[in-house]
Order: structure tokens, then sequence, then C-alpha cells
């Protein structure tokens, strides 16, 4: 037999194989032509949850090769996937603190969106153009990089810079290398892409997968020896556009559209949603959201580790049981446990009945089982996102089915763990900033007559003029001290809710909506509630940004979460440099703190009161 017939024979049993693989698995049948343009495979609506593959580090190191693909569907919607080695679709990382990371990834996307103009970073005189992914800033529909979306690692090339990192197709595999922190706080993580313009695009389309740093049951022995389950809820344009809800919904006022055509919020909790979910990619779609199945063994006590990967979804997560709200044991919140450096109970559970998870941010906790002969929902309730905001409607989004027969977990925590040792700096709580700065979201209609005209999203620095973010300006907007502790008011004087973020490192929310909150937790997402026009003063949060971490210094960006906006231009740019020593407070004292002292603040006044109130 010649090569050529060889390699004709190989590929024949291939696409074989392949197809015996989806009727097996309940997919959709392809013919040739989508055979070999797709391995972006998704399955049946109504299918039971798998989980993604674990990659787990071996020796200290973990080393895995990603592709990036797209393949368009007959109605014109893109689906893109990250593909392994292996052939796995998203696969979930799992490192140890101390761990190096090696992930090899190749673009090879081939679909531009209609009008998707290049954004390439201008260069300077002295400059030389060059093709390096490192410094080429362009920023296209085929473009792609990686977001370590939680990790406190450098924003540099190759470890956590989405400024001007930028992977074309055709271009060799692009290698991010990195070590996770060895305090890292164990938990759940994730890497998407951040190509400015396009970021909604890539990670609505699939590009998404998880993250766990592992030892949460050192931190928190309440979990020790559980099974777990890790679920990345996405979203996804509705399947079924033009479909009416549901006969079993009321019925609900006319539907208003955004200027993308998205579903606006109802006020109803009822009506089309602006986009449909999925679990680990099985489709709930509108309107009659067939639930996914999960199985597990009657009254099992698992750890449940959420990730909401939407575009621009929130999740208000609820677990039934005969139509009774279930209690849920909170125990992990953005990657880190509740209980993590701040002197609370060793076995610390915070029970809840519902959570509420905005897009970007990770909640890890506790459910039983339900009885035997009792079947569960797990459900998300609607979201009141505001006027302006999209509908994010009451939807199940899979079926708990009790079974004794249920198949394990593919992992389980330690049983007998080591306690972890207690960080080596102050809680942040306890440590006194050294300026408070003022920040506001706000939105402006390019055409103030026509309701559904483009918008532009800022997010501006009190005495700053509102503009949308421009990559190519290299101009922080905030410029901080590596070793210091900032707290942060942050307004919203728009009428949608916006979800803040910011790279590289982790705050606590000090107050909501001007009243002080007694929640010592870490974050890396929070939300902003929308202004309602007669407040006498803007919805806001304070938050304590802790710099001090050595990584955090470099140029990183801060933005509203819902990728729409942030694409649209509501993101900001801060510079920390290197710790220095010689600083001086407002009064003239030292305000940069020690390993053993806080100092003191060096705060700004400002007035945050809305115009004419």
């Amino acid at each position: 037999m010649n090569s050529r017939s060889g390699l004709g024979a190989k590929a024949l049993i291939f696409f074989i194989a392949l197809a015996g693989l989806f009727l097996a698995q309940g997919y959709r049948c392809l013919n040739a032509q989508e055979l070999l343009a797709s391995d972006c495979i998704r399955p049946q609506p109504g299918s039971t949850i798998s989980e993604p593959e674990d990659l787990r580090s071996r020796n200290g190191v973990l080393k895995l090769d990603l592709t990036v693909h797209d393949y368009t569907e007959s109605d014109g919607s893109i689906r893109y996937c990250y593909i392994d080695a292996e052939g796995r679709e998203s696969p979930t990382l799992r490192l140890n603190p101390g761990d190096l990371l090696v992930l090899n990834l190749k673009n090879d996307l081939t679909d531009s969106l209609p009008g998707s103009a290049p954004k390439r970073r201008q260069m300077h005189p002295y400059e030389e153009e060059s093709a390096s992914p490192c410094t080429s800033g362009l920023m296209t529909a085929t473009s792609t990089n990686l977001h370590f979306h939680g990790l406190t690692i450098p924003p540099m090339c190759h470890q956590d810079d989405v400024l001007k990192t930028s992977i074309q197709p055709g271009d060799p595999p692009f290698q991010y290398r990195f070590r996770v922190p060895e305090n890292a706080p164990p938990g759940l993580y994730w890497y998407h892409p951040h190509i400015h313009g396009f970021t909604k695009v890539q990670v609505l389309g699939g590009l998404s997968g998880a993250i766990i740093i592992e030892g949460i049951e050192r931190a928190d022995k309440a979990v020790a020896g559980l099974p777990e389950r890790v679920f990345v809820i996405r979203d996804q344009d509705l399947m079924n556009p033009n479909a009416p809800p549901d006969k079993s919904e009321p019925v609900v006022p006319r539907q208003f559209y955004d200027r993308d055509g998205d579903a606006a919020n109802t006020g109803t909790g009822f009506g089309k949603p602006a986009k449909d979910l999925s679990v680990n990619f099985v489709p709930v779609p509108y309107p009659k959201y067939p639930p996914a199945s999960i199985e597990m063994r009657p009254g099992e006590r698992q750890l449940w580790r959420v990730l909401n990967a939407s575009a621009i979804t929130y999740l208000n997560l609820e677990v039934l049981y005969n139509r009774t709200p279930q209690p849920l044991g909170l125990v992990a919140l953005d990657g880190v446990p509740l209980n993590y450096g701040n002197g609370m109970p060793a076995d610390f559970v915070d029970w809840q009945t519902h959570l509420g998870i905005p897009p970007g941010a990770r909640m890890e906790f506790v459910v039983k089982g339900p009885p035997p002969g009792v079947s569960g929902l797990v459900v998300t309730r609607t979201v009141d996102t505001g006027p302006a905001g999209e509908n994010d409607t009451n939807r199940a989004l899979a079926t708990i089915i009790s079974s004794n027969d249920a198949p394990e977990p593919r992992s389980a925590l330690d049983a007998s763990p080591k306690p972890l040792p207690p960080p080596a700096e102050p809680w942040l709580g306890n440590v006194v900033p050294v300026i408070t700065r003022r920040l506001y979201f706000s939105e402006k209609l390019l055409d103030p007559n026509n309701p559904t005209s483009a918008t532009e999203f800022y997010l501006t620095v009190e005495g700053q003029t509102p503009a949308p973010f421009n990559p190519e300006s290299g101009v922080p907007n905030i410029i901080a001290k590596q070793g210091t502790v900032e707290d942060w008011i942050i307004e919203n004087r728009s009428s949608e809710l916006h979800a803040f973020h910011i790279h590289q490192l982790h705050f606590m929310l000090l107050d909501f909506m001007g009243m002080p909150v007694n929640e010592p937790f870490l974050r890396d997402t929070v939300n902003v509630p929308y202004y309602d026009g007669k407040a006498l003063e803007y919805p806001s949060v304070r938050l304590r940004m802790d710099f001090r971490d050595p990584n955090t210094v470099g140029d990183f960006v801060y933005h509203c979460h819902l990728l729409e906006h942030e694409d649209g231009g509501m993101m900001g740019l801060i510079r920390v440099e290197p710790a220095d020593p010689t600083r001086r407070s407002q009064d003239g004292g030292p305000c940069v703190p020690t390993k053993n002292a806080v100092a003191r603040p060096c705060s700004l006044p400002g007035s945050h009161r809305p115009p004419g109130k």
C-alpha cells in the first residue's frame, strides 16, 4: 500500500469511529464537510452532563498544547473551542501552588466577523513594525491570546499580558510559561481570550476553561474527603431566536431589544432571554429550557465548583427538591476560600439558599444529593439588570437524578489534609489604605433620540474625562505602588447593572450601597447596582485593593466583565510601579505599609452626589 492510500484508509477509519462516537453520545449527525471543518462538537439539549477532562501537573509541571478552532453554523453563528493534543475540549487545568505551567497556544481561527477591521497598536516613529506576538497589538476577529483570570501572575508577555500580546493565524505555537505563586489561594480560576473589541464573541462562542489550584481542603477542612464536580456555565446566542415564549409563561409586556438585538430586561423574570445558557456545553435553549441531567447518589455530599463563564449573563443559582430551596454551603469565592487568612474557623461554611454569580465570577459550595426517589432541579432565578440591561430570566438548568448507581465523580478531595500555613502578609481588612480613589461607570447613546443606537461605555476615574478605553494610548488612568493597599469607591451612574473586575489581584468588599458589610472575604469580581434616576446618591461599592504582591508590578486593566461593555470601552489601565519607600502622604508622613505596621491614609476628598441632588 502506498503512503497516499494508507492516509486515505486512516482518514476513513477516523471518520467512521468519530461518527460512531457521535451516535453513542447523542450528538446530531454531521455531514462530511462539517466533519472536516468542526472540532467544536457540542452535546444535544437534555444530555447528561459530563465534566471537562482533567489535566494534572506531574512532578511540579503541567505541559499542554491547546489549539483555538472556530466553525460557522448554518445560521451564521460562530462556534469557538479549545482543543488539546488528545482532542479534548476545554480541559480543566489542575495545578498546585509552586507548579510550572507550560502552555503552547496555536491559533487556527479562520472566520472573520463582518466589518471587523483590524485594530493595530499605533507604532511610534522610532519603533520598527514587529510581527512578534508580544508587541504586535493586532486585534481582529481572528486574533487571540489568553488571560488567566484570578491568578496573581505578572502582566508580562508569555505570562498574563493582554494589552499587546496577540497571536495570529499562521503564527507558530505561542508559549505561555509561568509558575503558580507558592502563596496562591487554592480554588477555582479560569482561562479565556482577552482581545479588545472581540472578547465577547470569542467567549460567547465557547472559548473558556477552568483552572483549579489544588488544596482547598487544606484551607477549609469542612470539605475534606468530599467528591468534587466542575460545572462551567456559558451563554450563547439563542438557538431559537424567533420562537415565542412558552405558553406556560405569563404574558409579558412588549419585548424590546438593544443595539445588538438582545432581549432587554422586562422586569418580570419571563419572556425571551438575551442569551441561552449551557452547562459543560450541554445547551438549555429557550423557550422550553429542556434541562441537562446530573446524577447523584441519595444524600451524598459533594463540592460543586461553578464558573460563570458567560459573556453577559448573570446567574442566581438555586437547588430545589420538591420545589423547596436547599441549603448551599459556600466555602470559596472567586478562587479564595472564605476563611483564607482572616482568622475564621478552619471548618467555616456560609449556608445560603441562593447564590448570585456575575459573569466571570466563581463559587464553590457543598450540595447534598436528594433523598431516594426524589429528583431535584438546578435553576437560575431572574436577575434585575436595570432598565438598560439584558433580560436574564427564570429558567431551569439541570435535573438532579437520585440514583444508587450514579457514577462516582472523577475527583475527590484529600480526606486527611495537612493544614495550610498562615499567610505571611497581614489580613487585607486590617491594613490602612494609602489613598482612596473614586471611579464610576457611565454610558452614552451616540444618538440620544434613538434608544437602539450604538452606546459608548465608560469606566472613569473621578476628575478625568469619560472616554472609551483606547489600547493604543499606553497612558495609565491610575498609577499605584507595589507594597501598598488602596480603597476604591466605584459608582454606577448608568441604568444597568455592571460587574467590576480587575486583573492580577483580589480585593475585599467593605461597603455596599453606602453601608458597611461584614464580609471578610476576597473577590476579583463584584456587582455594582444600577442607578434608578431617583436616589440622592449613585449606587456604589467600596473595595480594598491589594497591591502588596510583587507580581502586580506592571500595566494591566480593570473593567466591567459584561464583555459587550468591556469591548465597547468600559475599561481602564492601571500601572503598578515598584515599591518606593520615599513616597510621602499628604500630611508629610510615610504612607507605605511595612510588614509589621500599616501606614496612615493618603485619601483624596470629593463629593459623589449626582448632579443637581
